[in-house]
């Protein structure tokens, strides 16, 4: 196989001659006129131009997304309500097609069809509840290629950035996503890295409006926790790919984290007055963490690049003298790279909480 060192792709011998030809000629390039290796190292043909791409799982839509929202035709979710003033107009009204994950709604061919994709981008990792053949199956169908993306960990994003933004023709902005998360990890990382196992901060991650659902320590769902230096109180291995397993408040109680990272604003609220609730260190002391939800949830579903802002949240969070950053700041910095957006200080004050003086 020949190597193109400009773009990453492998072509054919008869492909690159084909390719110089057409391009001294000035006539059109053929429309698969490429091969590529995705992330699973399957060699997939796809077309010279990828114009009209979708993500077949949440965070494949996330990046296309970031990457150029114009890229963007369809959702496998709704976006948080009240979310549209930091996405592109008419991002909120898309239709939404599902995803191929096995859990959720799942993409149906038909419709995938009536939206004409040129190729589809499929989520790579080892917790899938489908096997290779079901999440390829829809797309087999009307012919649309299938090509991986590993994106498991926050570290897995750089790379995926620039392997889809070569992918698309967004090769610059891929490499400019990618090495905002990088030097983010990479800060963050720095902070908390020195800080023994026994001084860490213990903490408890609540999911469900009553808190008693939480996701392990190694579990992709939390590792935003993790990568910030705190100690989540739930030690155990991934099970399955969506998570959220039920605990009961007995253990909350032996537990009795220091923090509360809460998805549910339900939770906070119910927490604070419920007697068994303010049993918890975090509770008394007021140390429950809202995270921020729009546009796309800053830690989980989906794990997206949103966990490159939330770690940096939750580090500061956790050790404000270790890792000093203004958070406001950061937030803005991120969301004019990211969405294109730039907050107000009232968009600040929703996502972060009114600064206390």
């Amino acid at each position: 196989m020949a190597h193109d060192p400009t773009c990453g792709f492998r072509l054919p011998h008869v492909l690159v001659r084909l390719v110089r030809i057409l391009a001294l000629s000035g006539l059109p390039l053929a429309a698969q006129a490429r091969e590529v290796v995705d992330m699973a190292g399957r060699t997939v043909a796809v077309p010279d131009l990828v114009a009209r791409p979708f993500g077949a799982a949440p965070p494949l839509t996330a990046l296309l997304y970031a990457l150029d929202p114009s890229l963007v035709r369809a959702l496998n979710m709704a976006f948080t309500p009240g979310s549209e003033r930091f996405l592109r107009p008419g991002t909120m009204d898309l239709p939404v097609l599902g995803s191929a994950m096995g859990h959720g709604k799942q993409v149906n061919p038909e419709a995938l069809l009536a939206l004409k994709p040129d190729l589809a981008l499929g989520w790579l990792n080892g917790k899938s509840d489908l096997p290779p053949a079901g999440i390829e199956a829809p797309f087999r169908k009307v012919g649309v290629p299938l090509v991986y993306v590993r994106l498991e960990t926050l570290a897995d994003w750089p790379p995926a950035f620039e392997f889809v933004g070569r992918l698309v023709g967004r090769e610059a902005r891929g490499k400019e996503l990618a090495d905002y998360i990088r030097r983010a990890m990479a800060r963050v990382d720095k902070a908390v890295a020195g800080i023994p196992a026994g001084k860490r901060t213990t903490v408890y991650y609540a999911e469900t409006p009553d808190g008693l659902a939480t996701d392990c320590d190694t579990s992709f769902h939390a590792e935003a926790i993790a990568l910030a230096g705190g100690a989540n109180v739930y030690r155990c291995e991934q099970r399955t790919m969506y998570g959220q397993e039920r605990v009961d408040m007995e253990r909350i109680l032996l537990w009795n984290p220091r923090v509360i990272v809460a998805q549910d604003p339900l939770f906070s609220a119910g927490a604070a007055t419920d007697a068994r609730w303010q049993r918890i260190a975090a509770v008394k002391s007021g140390r429950v963490l809202d995270v921020p939800r729009k546009p796309m949830n800053w830690l989980d579903r989906p794990p997206s690049f949103m966990r490159a802002l939330g770690i940096q949240w939750l580090a500061h969070a956790f050790y404000p003298d270790r890792f000093q950053v203004d958070p406001r700041a950061e937030t803005r910095t991120f969301y004019r790279l990211f969405f294109g957006a730039e907050l107000t200080e009232a968009d600040l004050d929703e996502l972060l909480g009114a600064p206390r003086h």
